[in-house]
């Protein structure tokens, strides 16, 4: 018995020294920024998320390596995806597999927030944007 409760107390305090939490209503964008906030939350080599912030538009790009889940937050926007366009809103979740073109057009008046986590790890290097030009 007192071998069983000496493991519980190792396997409870790995668990819990592993684990990162974070209040999600404590994160907060600065009052003056551009277009664009990102706020890193949490992230390893497997997968990395972040708060995300957007006034305006987010240019249509793809991520060459990674997939990434979106979770609407707060605002409203429409979503470009590919040839399709669909409007967004607090309280939904968007996948996009990789190699997809996507963009962002804000329709609120307040910013979009959203939560992005993007899988395996984003370090800003498979970026893709479109070319307008075309």
């Amino acid at each position: 018995m007192k071998t069983l409760f000496l493991l519980g107390v190792v396997f409870f305090g790995y668990v819990a020294h592993g684990q990162e939490t974070k209040a999600i209503a404590l994160i907060q964008a600065p009052k003056q920024y551009d277009n664009i906030h990102v706020e890193r939350i949490f992230g390893d080599s497997l997968s990395t998320s972040f708060m995300i912030w957007i006034k305006d538009t987010v240019a249509t790009h793809k991520h060459e390596v990674h997939s990434e889940t979106i979770h609407v937050l707060e605002g409203k926007a429409k979503f470009y995806f590919n040839d399709n366009i669909t409007v967004i809103k607090a309280g939904e979740v968007l996948f996009i597999p990789k190699n997809n073109w996507h963009a962002v057009k804000v329709t609120s008046r307040k910013p979009l927030k959203v939560i992005s986590t993007q899988s395996p790890g984003f370090y800003g290097k498979d970026r893709v944007f479109r070319d307008v030009t075309r």
